[in-house]
């Protein structure tokens, strides 16, 4: 979910794919992990195609984590606020 400035929240993807992903170069990464990691970008989706546009959603480098409980994740990218819920 998207964490607005004003508290509102808005879901962006769902699915089993959750990795971190650590950029080597331009067109280079590797997954290494599968939570939000400081200095990695985010990925949620689906392991399988559902559509025809994107079933994934990316983030930009996560800069901060902000809260970790057994039912979420809050952490912050270079752009916006997300919440990953468990």
């Amino acid at each position: 979910m998207k964490v607005y400035p004003d508290g509102r929240e808005e879901f962006k993807e769902g699915g089993s794919r959750v990795e971190a992903i650590k950029w080597d170069g331009a067109d280079s990464h590797k997954i290494v992990g599968h939570e939000p990691i400081v200095g990695c970008a985010f990925l949620v989706g689906s392991v399988v195609a559902r559509t025809y546009g994107s079933d994934y959603w990316l983030t930009t480098v996560v800069t901060e984590i902000v809260e970790k409980t057994y039912e979420y994740i809050l952490f912050k990218t270079t752009n916006s606020t997300y919440k990953l819920l468990r």
